[in-house]
């Protein structure tokens, strides 16, 4: 199992401290370093400074939505980006959800599956330097009866195989990730129901014939150490709330459904239902142990090593590290507490 560093979104601090992690990082042998977008700094940018400021850990977007660039775009900057990384790109996509998609892109929400699955297609094409000659159901290249023409990607890309990645939360997402992608980005993971999202993942791989080790299982988990597990579910009960009550709409909030899925109905309700209500605090109060100690690394050193071998049994290949600390020293002391446990553990790739 090989290690990734999650960074999330850049703050508006002008502070350097996301490129001192991905040094530490790199000085750790982490494999990858992600970064994400929403709608405040996009992932473009912060993985440019970032990768012109690293030597030999990947760098990867965790993600680019999918409403936010067309196809072509999106393959033109990750063969960009490839490029000027010496080849240490990966390209993560996912469809974000209806509230960015149409509140902020203007895009409507319709039909997520076939829109990625046409512009993963696409991307694929043009990294490959082919003409770009596409007639689909949301995408055609190039438009009828004007003045377009077919063209094909200017810049020679240092890999035509850049490394796609689909961010998946869905039973049916997450096997068009099976079927079509290098790797799948997963959030919420627990090993104790990893058959939740490994089952559609093995069957939209069996489905295009690929064998498991296709696919990378990269999947994001926070960690916070120390020996109380009750004080260090602490700083995660706001992100498990917020992810669990508030992202998105009552009737569609993808991570709600997953802890459904995961056999926390009750408290996934009640959660929801406090912080929809803007009662933030008691919906935090209402996240079971259980749920985060689950979907979470959490605890001494020691604990971490059993808890990643249940990550690896279930299926990971990489685990990337959200570090949750008070500060910048106690954030690189998480990552090479885990970069020991992996060792310990015998695990490390």
């Amino acid at each position: 199992m090989r290690l990734g560093l999650n960074i999330g979104y850049v703050a508006t601090t002008g502070d350097d401290e996301q490129v001192r992690l991905a040094h530490c990082a790199e000085e750790l042998g982490y494999s990858c370093v992600w970064a994400a977008e929403a709608y405040g700094s996009d992932v473009v940018t912060v993985l440019t400074w970032i990768a012109a400021r690293t030597q030999t850990i990947d760098v990867g977007s965790a993600i680019m939505q999918i409403p936010g660039r067309t196809p072509t775009m999106t393959a033109m900057t990750a063969a960009t980006l490839d490029t000027l990384s010496h080849g240490r790109f990966r390209l993560g996509l996912g469809v974000s959800g209806p509230q960015v998609s149409e509140g902020w892109h203007g895009v409507r929400f319709d039909k997520p599956l076939g829109r990625t699955r046409e512009y993963v297609d696409i991307v694929r094409t043009a990294l490959a330097r082919s003409t770009v000659r596409y007639d689909g159901k949301h995408f055609t290249l190039p438009l009828p009866d004007g003045p377009g023409k077919a063209l094909k990607l200017m810049l020679h890309p240092r890999r035509a195989d850049i490394p796609v990645y689909l961010a998946a939360v869905g039973p049916k997402n997450i096997e068009l990730a099976g079927q079509i992608a290098d790797g799948w980005l997963g959030i919420f993971f627990a090993p104790e129901h990893a058959a939740v999202s490994m089952d559609p993942l093995r069957a939209g791989i069996a489905r295009a014939g690929r064998e498991v080790a296709d696919v990378d299982v990269a999947v994001t988990v926070p960690v916070v150490i120390g020996d109380d597990l009750e004080v260090c579910a602490e700083p995660l009960r706001g992100h498990t709330a917020l992810y669990v009550g508030g992202m998105g709409s009552r009737e569609q909030n993808f991570y709600h459904a997953l802890a459904v899925r995961m056999g926390f109905g009750d408290a996934a309700r009640e959660i929801q239902d406090l912080y929809l209500d803007r009662r933030q605090r008691d919906a935090m109060a209402a996240v079971p142990l259980e749920l985060i100690d689950q979907t979470a690394l959490i605890g001494p050193r020691e604990r971490l090593v059993d808890r990643l071998h249940a990550y690896a049994e279930a299926g990971v290949s990489t685990l990337n590290v959200t570090p949750f600390a008070e500060d910048e020293e106690g954030r690189t002391a998480t990552m090479r507490t885990v970069a020991e446990a992996l060792d310990a553990a015998g695990l490390a790739d």
